[in-house]
């Protein structure tokens, strides 16, 4: 209910700030532009689920070899006691366990692509646990908003992007994304805990914790310690020779036990179009939704109204200019590429300035939650999200707060 009233919300207070420009401001262009972005958003949310098409069969394709193989199995023993106390509605060897990893796993890589399809598997498998098949399970809401936390420990795309806009040193967001998003994760994950009355102080559970704890800041001081370019060509190679070896694992696992491979591979191809064609209408509602919202002007009046508040109470406001960033990347990963990107080209400094900096953390602090939420819900027909959209949003204010410290403290 909570994701429907926000929708709703889209498209009233966009046409609401839009009256108000046409009539206070005379902007005969903003209902124009408005009509315009409905067309562009749905053409969009058409064409990225179709594109999703080839990615998803390909991996779900994968993945039916990696359960038929016994990959579920080995990944249960690995983090088995883990999983088993931040989801205990799910048996220790269920296949949605080996998804779950399996997502968690793309998304630290920074491998969106292949992240999406093994999330969606992981939520039809967590549905066949439901009870309530159209209110979200407490192991649905642990999943996506851990998912829309957005822990990266290599944001490639971003990097990418920077080095194509000239960067001196593309790479200098890394430890400070990495930071952030860290501190996203951990927000969203005790807030669940506490609604679930998980106790994260069982020895299990923070032995796990600090163990990914000491992963993440070893990887820190380690790419810390790289050039630039050392750093770039050390975690592409990284994350291609770790995601080759899993497939080569799925298909030598499959050998092993005696299956089809082609013919298990296709059957599970089969599932990835299939869902690819159910979220269309749900990624169009949300883009549209959102696209409204955006060229409207809203966004720019919420950041201009911040703004005007630090100002008031003395607070320096350089990072004001990169709250764009913020507040799309919820909302709209391409939209948030975009501003981005724009910054990078517009503001004063260029891609190395201060708030080009913060923008770029912000792109790698958090997930698009909204997004994610209306997919992956939409993808398993649950009405009812409890309290996901909430948990996902505290991880994301917790990710873009702790974004603005470190951006300070890296580049100020």
């Amino acid at each position: 209910m909570v994701l429907n009233y926000i929708w709703v919300c889209f498209f009233l207070i966009a046409f609401v700030v839009a009256l108000i420009k046409l009539i206070v401001l005379q902007d005969v262009e903003v209902f124009p532009k408005m009509l315009q972005s409905t067309f562009d958003m749905a053409r969009t949310g058409f064409e990225i689920s179709i594109g999703l098409t080839g990615v998803m069969s390909l991996w779900l394709g994968l993945m039916k070899i990696g359960e038929r193989g016994g990959m579920v199995a080995i990944l249960s023993r690995l983090v088995g006691p883990f999983f088993s106390r931040l989801f205990p509605e799910v048996p220790r060897n269920h296949p949605a366990i080996g998804s779950i990893i399996m997502n968690f796993s793309a998304n630290i890589l920074g491998l969106d692509n292949a992240a999406t399809p093994l999330g969606l598997k992981a939520m039809k498998e967590l549905q066949d646990l439901n009870a309530e098949s159209e209110t979200a399970s407490n192991a649905q809401i642990m999943f996506l908003v851990l998912n829309t936390s957005g822990l990266t420990v290599i944001p490639l795309s971003i990097i990418a992007d920077r080095a194509t806009l000239g960067s001196a040193n593309p790479t200098s967001i890394f430890i400070p994304t990495l930071i952030a998003t860290f501190c996203s994760t951990i927000a969203g994950l005790i807030y669940v805990a506490v609604k679930q009355k998980i106790n994260l102080f069982d020895r299990v559970v923070l032995a796990y914790l600090l163990g990914l704890s000491a992963v993440v800041w070893g990887a820190v001081l380690y790419f810390a310690s790289l050039s630039p370019e050392q750093l770039q060509q050390q975690s592409t190679l990284a994350t291609s020779i770790i995601i080759v070896t899993i497939i080569i694992m799925f298909i030598v696992l499959g050998l092993t036990k005696g299956i089809p491979l082609f013919e298990t591979f296709v059957d599970g191809a089969k599932e990835g179009f299939q869902t690819s064609i159910k979220i269309i209408p749900f990624l169009i509602a949300m883009l549209v939704g959102i696209g409204l919202f955006r060229t409207s002007g809203t966004l720019t009046y919420i950041t201009d109204g911040i703004a005007w508040i630090f100002t008031q109470i003395g607070v320096n406001t350089d990072f004001v200019g990169a709250l764009p960033v913020a507040f799309m990347k919820p909302l709209s990963a391409q939209a948030a590429r975009g501003m981005m990107i724009e910054l990078a080209k517009t503001t004063p400094g260029g891609v190395d300035s201060f708030v080009s900096n913060l923008a770029s953390i912000f792109r790698g602090c958090a997930e698009t939650t909204f997004y994610i939420l209306a997919v992956y819900f939409g993808s398993v027909n649950v009405k009812r999200t409890r309290y996901a959209v909430t948990g996902g949003l505290i991880a994301d204010v917790a990710g873009i707060v702790a974004a603005i410290f470190v951006g300070y403290m890296f580049f100020h």
